[in-house]
């Protein structure tokens, strides 16, 4: 079973006992991502976690203690205990991931990554963000690059569906026809 796979089922059943327990689901998001941060940035720690010559109880100390001071909620705290037992702390980077995009479906918004050929002003960004909000139905969170390449105009990808009104592709599209006839 991939690591993606595993990290599918913990994030499902974490967000299930936080539906269940009218928890704030957005905290244990948030709370995964403290400690896939923490894991990821810093080596030591992660490697204590994962090294055969670290006795178990030392690893679950330090777990806690990092839970404790990252404030996590006890939801989350027992879910690290978990995975600091069975050694499947690799997993929490794809959990964090996995249940903020389980999380972000159930509260109905989509990201999209929008890429333009010069910065996008306030209002433009609102603009497009309405326009992809009717679209798809959903709330619409953009994140924002620039791409001088694209000469004009804006690319947005949610998921799969890419919308691509740049000048370049446009202009693409042109010597295509004209290659035809």
């Amino acid at each position: 079973m991939s690591l993606r796979t595993s990290a599918t089922r913990y994030a499902k059943a974490l967000f299930d006992v936080g539906t269940q327990e009218k928890a704030d689901l957005a905290k244990f998001g948030a709370d995964l991502s403290a400690i896939s941060q923490v894991l990821s940035e810093h080596t030591e720690l992660r490697l204590a976690t994962e090294r055969a010559g670290v006795a178990d109880a030392a690893r679950m100390a330090v777990m806690d203690r990092v839970s404790d001071q990252l404030g996590v909620t006890p939801q989350v705290k027992k879910l690290v205990a978990l995975l600091t037992r069975t050694r499947k702390l690799a997993l929490v980077k794809d959990l964090a991931e996995t249940y903020n995009e389980r999380l972000l479906a159930h509260q109905n918004i989509v990201r999209a990554d929008v890429t333009s050929a010069a910065p996008l002003s306030p209002e433009k960004a609102k603009a497009l963000q309405d326009s992809l909000s009717t679209v798809t139905g959903k709330k619409v969170e953009l994140t924002l690059s620039v791409d001088p390449d694209l000469l004009g105009g804006v690319v947005a990808r949610i998921g799969s569906t890419v919308y691509d009104g740049s000048v370049k592709t446009q202009l693409a599209q042109m010597r295509q026809e004209l290659v035809k006839q």
